[in-house]
């Protein structure tokens, strides 16, 4: 391992020159057919090499850092991003860094500042990581560790874990298996001790550097027994202190980390025993693995999430505000058959399978059943989560204070992040009375595109599915590099490792890909969501709402699919007698929409054509900033109409005007498709937590009968992806 802290031969450090330059020419050339799949490869290629030998991580960030200077210098915007992010993942995982090494990164990043968003907001996020890396070295990792893998410590009680749902309708049934194995393909889960033992390692290699001896460490540590825990509790403890406090006293910080690293050595039960190799690399994230079939798969998962908590942490986490509702549920007597009310806790303790004392204290109440209960409507399980959290410890957590992450990534196309848009919807909609799950849980989401048809290259082919993905990757190059690149390799991989004997060794890509795409962007670029009335012919026909992030496709029946030639409207040839121009000029519609302007001054206006199809499109056809406004085109299969130019619109509202009717579908989805409509209503789907403000009052009035705040919070719903670089809301 000495190695690790010393020289590098120049031959090494001028492969890691070429590695850079070939990630930064692909972020400076145009993307070209058939290498698309092909970009992110060298990202991933040259972290696994750092996770393979640490000893190349020093000369790597000097690399880095020349090449981050060299990008400010020429104003190479497009390279500060990638950079940045390469620069500070390398740190998290590297053994040791010179402090030297440190103030140089501190200060690059300090001048970063200066400029514009989102360059500023990213700099400055990894200046005060940097800075306290360099007080307290290996706290990033431990951190990570220990919130990745729910290393409960009341210093650091944070909590995360992924959530990878596929969409069945993109991957084959006969693939999931092997995706499955792909990504679960992590360490072994159920053995905190191991993660412990990496974390004592990686720490003390990080502050003692060359004074560590590496081999007595990790003889000790295997060795230890049950003293790992004290150990790992005192370590957390200086060094969240020392991050809290900053770099006041290094002597005595050295003093503490040195007499921990001694009594570590001293401690070891059996020194002559041999080792196991503990290695320091960052394991990888701890991910469940679902198919998305049900729409409330999301919501139950989190539900399952929030209330499977360790016994020591399963205090209240509600507001005496939100346990004011007298909630009961009925259960099934087991002698007269008459159905009586039993209390919501005593029904937990009965379900969550909780210690003796539990029993005893619900056996103790006024009423009591034997545990034969009928199973909580879905209506019911909020209120089941809520008493079930609350447990019997009677304290309170303030309502900043979340301290479980669920990160949800979604792979799939067009279709999957129209699905996502209607779950958190409901999610908002069942939240909007009761803060309880999204105040327990904070939700990230994640988008990874992949489709199982081919790219759209000319016409005839199949319709693109993955527009939105090419939106977030023009915002965002660096995730198109790493994310829209590799999304096409996906399938190819699955096929591959089903083809495979399952006695082979899972391949670790694709959860490579997930652990750095869900650690490192961490900033979320907003996209629009729009709802839609839908109104069907006839009167007892009730109407539909509906909600989409993509697109609103209106297709009329009727009208045949031809598009007619000048020979055909000419009177007399026989072309002109098979054509029928009632049957190819569409239907006639009312159009009522408000203009969408830059000044925010919306015009009112309307008018009446003749189309044969409709096309609402979310996302602007250009790189142009968004105007929150839609984007409708008409279709016109008669070639002696002049075309109708396309508008953009705030808000739109179409009615057929004869007796004809149209069907709707949404976001590229066959199961949202509407048939036998009459009208549709669009407009920017409406935050439903805003609306149930609004009709309540006001919590933000000056004063009373004080004019009211409400005016300036963000009343929209957006569909927040998280991307490396975001965008404003």
């Amino acid at each position: 391992m000495e190695e690790t802290f010393g020289g590098v031969s120049p031959v090494v450090v001028s492969s890691l020159y070429h590695n850079i330059y070939s990630i930064l020419r692909e972020l400076d050339c145009k993307p070209q057919a058939g290498c698309a799949s092909n970009k992110g490869m060298l990202r991933w290629t040259l972290h696994n090499r750092v996770d393979r030998n640490p000893s190349i991580s020093v000369p790597l960030v000097r690399v880095l850092i020349k090449e981050l200077e060299k990008a400010e210098r020429i104003d190479s915007k497009i390279r500060i991003i990638p950079l940045l992010h390469t620069l500070v993942y390398t740190v998290l995982q590297s053994v040791f860094i010179p402090e030297d090494l440190y103030r140089r990164i501190y200060l690059c990043l300090k001048r970063l500042v200066l400029l514009p968003a989102p360059y500023s907001a990213i700099a400055l996020d990894y200046a005060r990581q940097m800075k306290m890396e360099q007080s307290a070295p290996g706290i990033l990792y431990q951190r990570r560790v220990i919130a990745e893998h729910n290393l409960c410590n009341d210093l650091y009680p944070l909590h995360e874990k992924v959530f990878v749902f596929i969409d069945p309708a993109v991957f084959p049934l006969s693939l999931v298996n092997a995706l499955k194995a792909e990504v679960e393909c992590g360490d072994p889960a159920g053995d905190p001790l191991m993660y412990k033992r990496r974390t004592l390692l990686h720490t003390m290699l990080a502050g003692l550097g060359k004074q560590c001896r590496i081999d007595r460490l990790t003889q000790a540590l295997e060795h230890s027994g049950d003293d790992l825990e004290l150990y790992f509790q005192d370590l957390v403890s200086l060094l969240e202190q020392r991050a809290e406090d900053g770099a006041s006293d290094d002597n005595q910080y050295n003093t503490r980390l040195q007499e921990i690293y001694q009594d570590i050595l001293s401690s070891a039960k059996d020194p002559s025993c041999p080792a196991f190799q503990v290695e320091t690399q960052l394991p990888g994230p701890e991910v469940s693995f679902h198919v998305w079939t049900k729409e409330d798969e999301i919501w139950n998962e989190l539900v399952n999430y929030a209330l499977m908590v360790p016994a020591d942490r399963s205090s209240a986490y509600l507001d005496e505000d939100d346990l004011k509702r007298n909630s009961v549920m009925s259960t099934v007597s087991t002698d007269s058959g008459i159905e009586g009310d039993m209390p919501i806790s005593e029904l937990s303790s009965l379900m969550m399978d909780l210690q003796s004392s539990s029993d005893d204290q619900s056996r103790s109440q006024s009423f009591y059943r034997r545990p034969c209960v009928r199973w909580p409507k879905s209506g019911n399980r909020m209120t089941l989560m809520m008493e079930a959290i609350k447990g019997n410890g009677g304290c309170t957590l303030t309502k900043e204070e979340r301290n479980l992450t669920a990160r949800i990534v979604i792979m799939g196309d067009d279709r999957t992040l129209g699905r996502l848009a209607k779950t958190l919807y409901t999610i908002r909609k069942r939240e909007a009375r009761h803060l309880l799950l999204t105040k327990r849980v904070n939700m990230e989401m994640y988008y990874i595109p992949v489709t199982d048809q081919p790219p759209l290259v000319q016409e005839g082919v199949p319709e693109d599915m993955l527009t939105l993905a090419g939106y977030l990757g023009s915002v965002d190059p660096w995730y198109d590099s790493n994310i829209n690149g590799l999304g096409a390799m996906i399938l190819k991989l699955a096929e591959m490792q089903s083809s495979q004997s399952e006695s082979s060794q899972p391949n670790t890509f694709l959860l490579d890909i997930i652990s750095y795409y869900t650690r490192v962007s961490q900033h979320p670029l907003h996209l629009p969501i729009y709802s839609v009335k839908i109104c069907f012919s006839g009167i007892s026909s009730p109407s539909v709402e509906e909600v989409f992030v993509a697109q609103l496709k209106m297709n009329f029946p009727e009208v045949k699919h031809y598009r007619a030639t000048f020979k055909d409207t000419i009177k007399g040839s026989v072309r002109h007698r098979k054509y029928n121009p009632q049957e190819y000029q569409g239907a006639v519609v009312s159009v009522n929409y408000r203009k969408a302007s830059i000044s925010d001054r919306e015009q009112e206006k309307g008018m009446s054509l003749t189309t044969s199809g409709v096309m609402i499109s979310v996302l602007p056809s250009c790189r142009v900033k968004s105007l929150h406004s839609v984007n409708i085109s008409f279709q016109d299969m008669n070639p002696l109409r002049p075309s109708k130019p396309s508008i953009r619109a705030v808000s739109v509202n179409i009615r057929v005007l004869e007796k004809q009717t149209f069907t709707v579908c949404l976001d590229k989805d066959p199961q949202k498709t509407f048939k036998k409509v009459q009208s549709i209503e669009v407009s920017p789907c409406l935050d439903p937590g805003y609306c149930q403000q609004a009709s309540t009052k006001s919590k933000y009035s000056l004063r009373e009968g004080g004019e009211s705040l409400n005016k300036y919070l963000n009343k929209t719903l957006t569909l927040p992806i998280n991307t490396f670089c975001g965008s404003e809301q």
